[in-house]
């Protein structure tokens, strides 16, 4: 009898440390996801609402608006081409920057132009497509900061939609994504959602002027030959 109920202590013993080291690992992954949510590098996937743009207005848009910029050796349509609706924009990593003795890496963006803003809140919508092979590119951007060049850059690396080299959504390769970025400059807040799901949360950079860019800007380990299409672009600013 002695040794049956030894048995059974041991095993209880077994069974509470177990649910012990459960519970403990919990808490840790609880802390990591935590801290990094609070520094704006992680949202929970099912953070969804159903339409961003609700409380927004719509810009008027036209061609007028869409300032194109490419290899300054080249002409436009080596690089750019709007058919049917839908950008295309290319560039290759050995490709001349967007003009002469320019120190960036080459590009083919769309700056968005007559919408330069340095208060309110304002909002990019787009529907984009990234080729497989397409990586370390920055397919949109909201320029302008205190101490660097841009507030938010959405980058590709390897199939993964990424906020500047933090990743935030996979498998982004050969598909039409909804793409739509908030930044709130009195409050200091940028908000990223890819259909509909908010996938990016965090703090604005400062500046005294910001404006909204879409294409494909080379950045770190780039991929030779880096494109990205994009259709249904919109500015919207809240009501």
């Amino acid at each position: 009898m002695a040794s049956i109920v030894g048995c059974k202590g041991t095993a209880a013993a077994a069974a509470a440390y177990s649910s012990f080291q459960a519970i403990m690992i919990s808490t840790i992954q609880l802390f990591l996801w935590l801290l990094l949510l609070a520094e704006g590098r992680v949202v929970d996937s099912d953070s969804t609402i159903a339409d961003p743009t609700k409380g927004f207005v719509a810009l008027p848009l036209t061609s007028s608006h869409m300032k194109v910029q490419w290899p300054y050796d080249l002409r436009k349509e080596e690089r750019y081409s709007f058919a049917n609706g839908v950008h295309t924009l290319r560039v290759y990593s050995n490709d001349k920057p967007f003009k002469q003795h320019s120190p960036t890496k080459p590009r083919t963006e769309v700056h968005i132009t007559g919408y330069d803003y340095s208060s309110g809140v304002w909002q990019f919508e787009g529907h984009g497509f990234v080729p497989s092979g397409t990586s370390g590119v920055c397919i949109m951007q909201v320029f302008g900061a205190s101490e660097h060049a841009s507030t938010l850059m959405v980058r590709v690396y390897g199939g993964n939609l990424a906020i500047y080299r933090s990743k935030v959504l996979p498998d982004i390769y050969d598909r039409w994504f909804r793409l739509n970025v908030i930044h709130n400059v009195d409050d200091g807040e940028v908000m990223v959602y890819v259909d509909t799901s908010l996938v990016y949360k965090g703090p604005g950079h400062g500046g005294k002027s910001h404006y909204f860019k879409f294409g494909v800007y080379a950045q770190n380990d780039d991929s030779r030959l880096m494109e990205s299409r994009w259709k249904g672009i919109k500015i919207l600013r809240k009501k």
